[in-house]
């Protein structure tokens, strides 16, 4: 197959950043990194662009570090709590998903991506949890919440066992009688 070597312009998802030279397969370079102007063929013109494109990534980068470092000390200090309608037994109805959680951060006023919330599975249970949200490649905070019950939690009452005689025979059911077979 044939490849070719292409310098990146703008950061492509799992091929690399700005100004980054990269070896891609020629149809991929033709059909759509080129026309969509995300690279340019790699020639000794183009090669002049590298040290622009590496300046404006590196600031880029220190820009969205300081950013994410912000947004991390903001979000240490938020609290979150749930109020959740429940069963007999503290059972709750339903669950707490990573869109509960991004909604009550908007509400705090705190806007992130909500892909960036990563909670492995649906909170299910009361109690106190953590999620991780991760704001950059190096920066990832934990954030505790609290899944509480809006109704008061009713213990659901034990059924008190039946009596048993031990000393009552054993009753056998009739049986009932067969019908003949056709054949």
């Amino acid at each position: 197959m044939a490849h070719t070597e292409i310098l990146l312009v703008k950061p492509v998802e799992g091929l690399g950043g700005e100004g980054d030279q990269v070896k891609v397969r020629a149809g991929y370079a033709r059909n759509f990194l080129l026309p969509r102007k995300i690279a340019v063929p790699l020639n000794a013109a183009n090669r002049k662009h590298v040290d622009a494109l590496k300046a404006r990534r590196a600031s880029r980068e220190q820009s969205e570090l300081s950013g994410a470092q912000e947004l991390a000390k903001q979000l240490e200090k938020t609290s979150l709590a749930f109020a959740v309608k429940t069963g007999e037994g503290g059972k709750m109805f339903g669950a707490i998903t990573s869109q509960d959680i991004y909604d009550k951060l908007v509400a705090a006023g705190i806007t992130i991506d909500k892909k960036k919330i990563h909670l492995h599975t649906p909170v299910k249970t009361l109690g106190k949890h953590e999620v991780k949200i991760k704001l950059h490649a190096d920066v990832s905070v934990d954030i505790s919440f609290d899944v509480v019950s809006e109704n008061p939690i009713e213990v659901a009452a034990p059924e008190a066992p039946k009596p048993v005689d031990k000393f009552k025979e054993f009753e056998r059911p009739e049986r009932r009688e067969r019908k003949p077979r056709r054949t």
